[in-house]
């Protein structure tokens, strides 16, 4: 049995995903915008965002149903979306 297979059987569902950007400030903001999620998740959800260079890493441990899983990593994809599109508003203007 895979360690995914066994690691779903035990409840708990773990993502890592990684975001590469041409500009390591652009990872930063993005990273900043997003990282107040962090301390907002509930229990049994764990969610670690962090800037590592030019690529935003996040983390994502659920011990509970897929639904809460896919629901959080969508929001943060959206999340994510919002602050690119943000800075890149931003750009134009300044």
């Amino acid at each position: 049995m895979s360690l995914w297979a066994r690691a779903w059987r035990a409840g708990i569902l773990e993502a890592e995903i990684i975001i590469s950007y041409d500009d390591a400030k652009i990872a930063k903001a993005v990273a900043a915008a997003v990282s107040p999620d962090n301390s907002q998740a509930p229990p049994g959800l764990f969610v670690k965002t962090e800037r590592q260079g030019d690529k935003v890493l996040t983390s994502i441990r659920c011990e509970g149903e897929l639904p809460t899983f896919i629901a959080t990593i969508d929001d943060l994809l959206s999340s994510i979306s919002v602050a690119e599109k943000t800075l890149k508003m931003l750009r134009k203007v300044i």
